[in-house]
Parts: C-alpha cells; structure tokens; sequence
C-alpha cells in the first residue's frame, strides 16, 4: 500500500477524505494539521490502522522534510488552508501566511524530495492543490467557471489561493514538479465548522437565533456534496495528468435564500418549533464586503477523462447533512467550545 501525505486532514475536506481511506483502504495516510480553529481530532477516525496523525504546520520546513524523508509518500495533497472568507476579511495576513507562504514551503520540500527519487519513483509522484472555484470572481446571471477561465479574485480569502494555485503551477512549469490543481464548488457535509452557511443556519435555527442572509440573499452558489468532492480528488490523483487543472462541481446551482429556506423546511418536518417556522427566523443582514454574485462550475473535463460524476443532488445532501448535525449535538458542543461562538464575522475591520 502505497503512503500519501496530506495537509490539513483534521478539517472538513480532509477529514472526510481520511475517514473514506478508513473506510475503504487505498493508501496509507499520514495526515498533518496543526489543529487550528477549524482543524479537529474528533473529525478523524479513532482507530485507523492506514492514519497516521502529525500535529504540526505546513510552514514548518524542517518537520514537512523530515516526513517526507521518513515516509517516502507518493503523493501530497494540500488539504490545509485558512478557508473563511468572513477571516480573511477582517485579518488578511494569516491567509497569506498560511495559503501562500505555506504552499511555499511545501512545494520547496517536495521538489527537494522528488529530485532525490529513483526514476520509477518520480513517475509515480504527484503534489495536488486542492483549491476553490473563488479565485475566478464573480459570474454573470449565466456562464460557467472551467479550467481556463481567467483568475480574478475578490476577497483576500481567494486572493490567497489564486497565489497559492499560481506558485504550484510555476513549480510545474519552471521545476518539472508534477503538479495537479482541483478548483473546487462550494462544500457542505457532514463535520463543517459552524461559521460556513449550512451548518451555522442548522444550529442557529436550532438555536432559536437569527438566521443571517447576507445582502438581498439572492447570490447563486453551487453546491458539492463533501464525499462527491473526496472522490473526486481520489480520481484526479489517480487519473490526472500532470501539470493539468480540473474543476469540480455538483451541478447544483441555489441561491442563499433558498438554502436557507430548504433548510428550515427540513427542521419544520423533523424537530418543529411550537413557535412557528423556522423560515421566520430568517435575518437580512448587511452583506459581505465584495460579495461574488454568483459561481458556477463546468466540471466536463474531470468527467470526460475520469469518468467522475456527482453521486448526491443537492436535496439528497442537504437532508443528509440536517440530520447529521441533529444527531452529533456533542460534536458540534467540542468544535465550538473555542473562541468561534457563532457570532458575524466579516464586517471588515481590517
């Protein structure tokens, strides 16, 4: 069984790709994550014999060589990443930090790595950057986003990726590093952080809190299952062709009010409030500084050439995932025990 080192595989997106190598074993996994805000134990499988956990960051160039030396991986995925918007918002300089200047460092370890392996070895190995449909902007009410659409970011969030992406391509182009880049839509799942809108909207209602909608509410984003997603990776990593990008999408376009709506609609079904629908606790609230309007993704690409294809439509998703968080009250108690409380983020005090 083959080793891949992963970054930030104690978050949403990483834990559920380690949770599906615990569940059907491909490759043994070590997983490094310095268990920030976002990043929890109680996200990972307990005993896994194929999952290691290193505690640790990804701009720490000592650590990341050492395990690269000591496991030998035939792949990284870069997982980790501070991946808030509302953050980035109101303090930029940790998502440079982290996104750009971390990336950084990875790609230096692995090239310094990947010079150093046998022929066969170096067929083998590929680093991937798994990243996000916001470095490209903002959509027009039509369109789609795919692997060549132009980058231009809004936020500092995806100012930092779009950087990020940028350095893994150069390391291609420049170094012969077999690099892959996946462009992600909007996830949602099972063990989100609570600050993202699914999950917060679940847990306020619960709550009987407001439910924030920024602006007019009428932004358009498409929705990706998190196991779709995994998947994906899995197959890009597999399949991908080195040096090339791919855009993943769960072909489901909705706009934030009709999110939020679907989501009370399912908790006035399963746990009804005496008071009435959970629909009128919905909130207008000042919108976000460069709100993008709408994204979309053209994800052809990844099912032509893997034969990659959403399992889950939003519906399916949604109700899956508002009966997870009913269910797991003492996992959602742990991740926001620290200093996220629920409160808005992103008003732009930086």
């Amino acid at each position: 069984m083959d080793t891949i080192l992963i970054t930030g595989g104690a978050g949403f997106i990483g834990s559920c790709f380690v949770r599906r190598q615990a569940a059907a074993p491909r490759w043994r996994v070590v997983n490094l994550d310095a268990l920030t805000y976002a990043g929890n134990l109680d996200s990972l499988p307990v005993e896994a014999a194929n999952h290691e956990f290193v505690h640790g960051n990804i701009c720490d160039a000592s650590l990341v060589s050492q395990l690269l030396e000591q496991y030998r991986p035939s792949a990284v995925i870069n997982f980790a990443a501070e991946s808030h918007v509302d953050r980035s918002i109101d303090g930029p300089a940790a998502f440079v930090q982290t996104n750009v200047v971390g990336t950084c460092n990875l790609l230096d370890c692995c090239l310094a790595y990947y010079r150093q392996l046998a022929s066969e070895d170096r067929q083998k190995f590929r680093f991937l950057q798994v990243s996000t449909d916001e470095v490209f902007g903002s959509l027009g009410p039509t369109g789609y986003f795919t692997e060549t659409t132009a980058y231009a970011p809004n936020s500092p969030y995806s100012a930092s990726k779009a950087s990020a992406d940028m350095f893994v391509r150069a390391y291609h182009e420049t170094f012969g590093l077999p690099t892959l880049i996946t462009n992600c839509s909007n996830n949602y799942g099972p063990y989100q952080f609570p600050e993202k809108l699914i999950p917060l909207i679940i847990l306020n209602a619960r709550g009987g809190k407001p439910l924030p909608v920024y602006g007019d509410g009428q932004n358009v984003r498409d929705w990706l299952f998190v196991g779709d997603h995994c998947q994906a990776i899995e197959q890009v990593l597999t399949g991908g062709r080195a040096g090339e990008t791919y855009t993943v999408g769960g072909d489901s376009e909705r706009r934030n009010i009709d999110v939020v709506q679907g989501i009370c609609a399912l908790l006035d079904e399963l746990v009804p409030r005496v008071e009435g629908s959970y629909q009128e606790l919905i909130t207008f609230v000042r919108d976000r500084p460069g709100h993008d309007r709408r994204y979309a993704i053209d994800a052809s690409k990844v099912k032509r050439e893997l034969g990659w294809n959403p399992t889950k439509t939003f519906e399916e998703g949604l109700r899956l995932t508002v009966h997870w968080y009913l269910e797991h009250p003492h996992w959602v108690d742990r991740v926001t025990s620290g200093k996220y409380r629920g409160e808005r983020l992103g008003v732009g005090s930086a």
